[in-house]
């Protein structure tokens, strides 16, 4: 059917807002053939607990496993969730058939209108995730968006954002900012050959005051701490639709690595929509405990805090590889951390001037 659609010269754009408008008007239909039926309407919920989220070793990151539940209005228990599941879907129908966005805390307000009104943030986004992983779609393509801004990207791409181009080496010393809708932004050309991720901003504009996107002929990215998920979106599609291969330059403590296994291996709260964000080729470039005692850098004491964390991590599925594992125990040997600023001790250049070109070469070769 996809491929007769594009034949009728349909855009991706196009192609989405069809596929998610009919999956929202299916399951409308299928509530309304049961009560034509005289049967009691339920809908076929895929579990997100604990038990049904799975590491998958081949594809390298967390699945839904295949269990599932139903919602039914025969459960007392149950009409009130499935009720709120039937009225956000029916609000999203309306905002994909409209070309509308609304921020996830604008559909809790909405809520109010209902008569079926969330009690929480929290209980909003659960049904909105619930309705996301019940259609196999996704909350941005629904018409939800975060609050958050996503990150910032500088190097040479060009990009059609609502029918804007916008050159991201154009765009301002801080770049063009990710789109929560990256998914209706295509990609028009690029001279970069791969992409280095950080996670701060003071990071982001050091490397843009050092040219480091002519530099390393490479794409900039600033995630602003813990990657949103129009983030991580862009970062897989550069990588699988563009052939970049991407570098992830985050603080050496266990906050800093995990920010960085999200983006290579998803989290498994969105196991459902890890096959669109996760991108399992990435590489950890630091800072690493190596890279503490290598260049003598800064340090801060761990604290009983970053122990126990970095002994979950090491317990996680995600860093169970040499590299993750030597990493995490000689960090917890040495009992100290560093931020990537930390290089600074040495010149504000060294990192671009040094740490970069050392790093690169060593995961390259």
């Amino acid at each position: 059917m996809a491929d007769e659609v594009k034949q009728e010269g349909k855009s991706h754009k196009e192609l989405r807002k069809e596929y998610t408008f009919n999956k929202l008007k299916g399951l409308g239909q299928e509530i309304i053939e049961e009560i034509e039926k005289q049967k009691v309407p339920s809908l076929r919920v895929p579990s997100r607990g604990t038990g049904n989220i799975v590491y998958d070793d081949a594809k390298r990151y967390y699945v839904l496993g295949d269990r599932y539940g139903r919602r039914s209005l025969g459960n007392v228990k149950q009409i009130r969730k499935l009720g709120q599941m039937v009225y956000v879907a029916n609000f999203c129908k309306d905002l994909v058939a409209r070309e509308k966005t609304a921020t996830i805390r604008e559909m809790y307000y909405v809520s109010e209108g209902w008569g079926i009104s969330f009690k929480t943030q929290q209980e909003s986004n659960i049904v909105g995730e619930d309705l996301e992983v019940t259609l196999g779609t996704t909350r941005e393509d629904l018409g939800l968006m975060p609050e958050e801004d996503g990150a910032s990207v500088y190097g040479d791409i060009t990009l059609l954002d609502d029918d804007v181009e916008i050159n991201a080496a154009k765009a301002g010393k801080s770049g063009y900012t990710i789109s929560p809708t990256i998914d209706q932004v295509e990609f028009l050309d690029h001279g970069v050959e791969r992409v280095i991720a950080v996670e701060t901003m003071g990071m982001f504009h050091r490397m843009v005051q050092e040219n480091a996107h002519d530099r390393f002929n490479t794409l900039i990215i600033g995630l602003k701490g813990q990657a949103a998920r129009a983030t991580r979106r862009f970062i897989k599609r550069v990588n699988e639709e563009l052939n970049l291969p991407v570098y992830i330059c985050n603080d050496g403590d266990p906050w800093g690595f995990h920010i960085a296994q999200v983006i290579i291996s998803g989290s498994a709260k969105l196991a459902h929509v890890n096959h669109d964000l996760a991108t399992p080729d990435a590489k950890f470039m630091g800072v690493t405990a190596s890279d503490i005692i290598n260049y003598d850098l800064p340090t801060d004491k761990l604290k009983d805090v970053d122990v126990m964390r970095l002994k979950e991590l090491s317990k996680d599925p995600r860093y169970k590889n040499d590299f993750w594992q030597t990493e995490i125990k000689k960090m917890l040997k040495i009992g100290k951390k560093a931020e990537q600023q930390s290089f600074s001790k040495y010149g504000l250049e060294y990192v671009v001037d040094t740490y970069f070109p050392e790093k690169l070469e060593q995961l390259e070769n």
